[in-house]
């Protein structure tokens, strides 16, 4: 009998999974389910190129349809609601029954939603999937007054986009600092500069208390009584893992679905990749839940190899990035821990700079804004944990082929 594969969440991870199953030989059925009427799609654009109205649903996709059918990977657009380890079966919402050989969950992960007192009311939108970002798009007026809630990537790249069209944009985040979840210190002094200049209104260790209107957005609220014309409300405040269903069928989950270095989880005939999983990763020596797409390609690569009987070992150095007017962030690695930062440029008034975090003397992470050499270099030393001399990275005089040459030799 032809054995059969069922992958849950029609997401990223999903996207790369599928390809790379028949890439490592599986020869039988391969069946995506996902709950949006869309094949796999980019997810970074939806905050950026799409709601500026560059890009459309269809040219998000990651792959055309042509390339699924060619290979024999088929969709099933719905939700599943159970799964039975035992019989080796899953049942969708409709009541619909099937049976799998080898299950893959990529189930990603969905927009923390808050409570607010009228936030239900129209012109109030999270930003996660295509129709998230329709709704916004609908409410994308030059002129008018939009509240973002939430100072982390999603909330910066849709203020961002946002102004680029000719909003009024105001900020509003609880922390003390925009990014301080995510980030150091000097990457949220830059982008505070930056969407300052730009015309953005930021607002630090604020509180948001309700959203007031009749039936349209009209204005935020705030504890300490101090109120924002708002026409549009976009809050970003996190994302949670999907992994209720996981968790239900006895599946180990702790901060996401706890998965070992090739992507299998306690149960042998299950694999999972991407935002919903937790691994353990040996350059940090600690266990981490990794919201980026190129952990959930990667991961992708390896549960496939893992569900073909091969062993792929995922070990790849975390990276991310961050597009906002015409600024390229990309991260290397965790900062988390750091003990000596060095810059490399003027972040206080340029529009172009790296940081560096050492950790006991060792590399550990970077941030680099329109600076992708500095990227590259940082990459290959945290992986490689290759000895740098900070100060030599500081001097811009010095070149970063011959940095990175004076690494290797040492």
């Amino acid at each position: 009998m032809t054995k059969k594969c069922i992958i849950i969440g029609a997401s990223h991870a999903a996207a790369q999974l599928a390809p790379s199953l028949r890439q490592e030989g599986w020869d039988g059925d391969i069946i995506v389910i996902g709950d949006e009427p869309y094949l796999p799609y980019h997810r970074p654009p939806l905050s950026k190129t799409f709601l500026a109205g560059d890009k459309t649903a269809e040219s998000l996709a990651i792959r055309p349809a042509a390339f699924y059918k060619k290979n024999n990977i088929q969709f099933l657009q719905g939700r599943v609601s159970s799964i039975n380890r035992d019989q080796q079966t899953l049942t969708l919402s409709d009541g619909q029954e099937l049976g799998y050989d080898k299950l893959a969950l990529c189930m990603g992960s969905r927009v923390r939603k808050i409570p607010l007192p009228g936030g239900e009311l129209d012109g109030v939108h999270y930003l996660r999937d295509i129709a998230y970002a329709e709704g916004i798009k609908k409410h994308v007026k030059k002129d008018k007054h939009v509240v973002i809630i939430g100072g982390g990537y999603i909330g910066l790249e849709t203020a961002a986009a946002l102004k680029n069209q000719g909003m009024n944009v105001v900020v509003l985040e609880m922390a003390q600092r925009i990014l301080q979840r995510v980030t150091a210190p000097e990457l949220s002094e830059f982008y505070t500069r930056i969407h300052t200049e730009e015309g953005v209104n930021i607002h630090t260790g604020i509180s948001v208390t309700g959203i007031a209107g009749e039936t349209h957005t009209e204005k935020v609220i705030c504890a300490d009584g101090t109120e924002f014309p708002a026409d549009l409300v976009v809050i970003g405040v996190g994302i949670l893992p999907n992994t209720e269903l996981a968790e239900e069928c006895g599946i180990e989950v702790k901060n996401g679905i706890i998965v070992d270095e090739f992507c299998r989880t306690n149960d042998s005939d299950i694999v999972a990749a991407g935002d919903c999983t937790n691994h353990f990763n040996k350059i940090y020596d600690r266990r981490i839940r990794l919201e980026s797409v190129p952990n959930a390609n990667d991961q992708g690569k390896t549960a496939a190899a893992s569900i073909c009987g091969l062993s792929k070992e995922y070990k790849s150095l975390p990276w991310f990035w961050s597009d906002q007017y015409n600024l390229k962030l990309q991260i290397a690695g965790l900062s988390q821990g750091y003990d000596q930062v060095i810059i490399r440029g003027d972040k206080r008034t340029d529009r172009s700079f790296a940081a560096f975090y050492f950790k006991g003397g060792q590399m550990i992470s970077a941030e680099c804004v329109n600076r992708p050499q500095e990227f590259m270099l940082s990459k290959k030393i945290i992986a490689d944990k290759l000895a740098i001399n900070p100060d030599r990275l500081a001097d811009e005089s010095i070149a970063i082929k011959e940095l990175l040459q004076f690494s290797l030799q040492h």
